[in-house]
């Protein structure tokens, strides 16, 4: 029997999703097990147990845990094949792994929850922290704009890849900070990508914790 798949993570959490859409692609049923960010549940002991560093998503698979979300996609590549997240080639795969990381290593970092909160406890007034959150957006996207390819509905090409699971959640948080979104290849990529089942229910409304 087959241990079952546990994602702990949080509706809003960018992170989260990316893990959320790989899951769906593969084919892998899930339950859900929820930590509220906001109201700080990540930090409980019962979590941390989980995962020691304190953050979502984490991955309990295959009789272990399994934590950052680029880690949890690959892996979940080599256990899952099909349809394949990385190109064949080396140069295809370098390339989509850039793309991932610009979001994952660049952007979402820097204006996470936890960076924002510190932020607001040296004193940094909420209009200028959230400026500093869309700045950090959209000098990122801006970069994402020019390293896509030109061709295909997807980042890369006509195959969905690890590139687009980190583009599209990076999208939803671009809006809520308020970014102009003015790259029509994002949006194009964005549009096609949510045509997919696998994308449309990882969607954050679509989640049972989604306020």
């Amino acid at each position: 029997m087959t241990d079952p798949v546990t994602l702990h993570g949080y509706f809003r959490s960018t992170a989260s999703y990316r893990v959320r859409i790989a899951l769906n692609l593969k084919g892998v049923g899930y339950a859900d097990a929820f930590h509220h960010l906001r109201k700080g549940e990540q930090r409980a002991p019962e979590f941390l147990a989980v995962n020691p560093q304190g953050l979502v998503p984490a991955l309990e698979i295959d009789g272990a845990v399994l934590t950052q979300s680029l880690a949890i996609c690959e892996y979940l590549d080599e256990r899952y094949p099909e349809p394949p997240l990385l190109p064949a080639d080396p140069l295809g795969r370098a390339k989509v792994r850039a793309l991932a990381q610009v979001i994952a290593c660049d952007i979402h970092p820097v204006q996470n929850l936890r960076i924002l909160a510190r932020l607001r406890a040296l004193g940094v007034a909420e209009p200028l922290v959230t400026d500093w959150a869309a700045k950090v957006i959209d000098e990122g996207l801006e970069a994402c704009a020019r390293l896509v390819s030109d061709d295909g509905p997807y980042c890369f090409g006509r195959q969905v890849t690890l590139a687009d699971l980190c583009l599209v959640p990076q999208l939803v948080n671009a809006r809520r900070f308020g970014v102009a979104l003015r790259w029509p290849r994002l949006l194009a990529i964005e549009v096609a990508c949510l045509a997919l089942d696998a994308f449309a229910r990882a969607v954050p409304e679509q989640q049972p914790d989604a306020e």
